[in-house]
């Protein structure tokens, strides 16, 4: 059975679009994990898009993995409350200084308790300054998401509130899909 799904692209243009959130009171602190791990990736991959049809990486092989991390411009910021990760942004360096938050969400129990609104405002910050940690990209010119309607419900609002603007909306069919969780059976 296909179901619409709507798609929208949003982006910022200048870093003074973004708008950050309040820190929030937990003990939260967001961590670059600088050594390219898979096992890692896949695991917040699976964990923070389990219950939303984050689907696209599930078939990706150990060293399609390493391939993508080990990439000139890709890094990823992991949140962690008291310890435990919370959820996490992935960026993209792109051509002509464009940087794409390829990723970004939190595991289904941290969620609905402000730690979005500044882990996404810390994300958008590392991607205006990316070009400090990786010397032969270019500069940071724009940075650019793209969400959809199976997204958590919270998304769309978040991005607005960080300062992105809409550029782009496109609604298709898709399959639907069982969403697998973190590891099958675990819905």
């Amino acid at each position: 059975m296909n179901i619409p799904v709507t798609t929208w692209s949003l982006e910022q243009t200048s870093p003074a679009d973004l708008r950050p959130a309040a820190e929030p009171t937990e003990d939260l602190r967001i961590v670059r994990a600088e050594v390219p791990s898979p096992e890692f990736s896949r695991f917040l991959y699976t964990a923070v898009g389990g219950d939303i049809h984050w689907i696209d990486r599930l078939s990706w092989s150990y060293a399609q993995w390493q391939e993508f991390l080990a990439r000139p411009g890709v890094e990823t910021w992991v949140a962690y409350e008291n310890g435990t990760p919370a959820g996490y942004v992935e960026l993209e360096a792109q051509d002509e200084g464009a940087v794409e938050i390829v990723y970004f969400g939190l595991i289904p129990a941290f969620r609905g308790r402000r730690i979005g609104g500044h882990l996404l405002s810390y994300g958008l910050a590392r991607a205006w300054d990316l070009a400090d940690r990786w010397p032969n990209r270019d500069a940071t010119k724009r940075v650019w998401l793209h969400t959809c309607s199976l997204d958590g419900e919270h998304a769309m609002d978040n991005y607005v509130r960080r300062g992105f603007r809409l550029f782009d909306t496109k609604v298709e069919e898709q399959a639907e899909v069982e969403t697998p969780g973190p590891w099958p059976g675990a819905n």
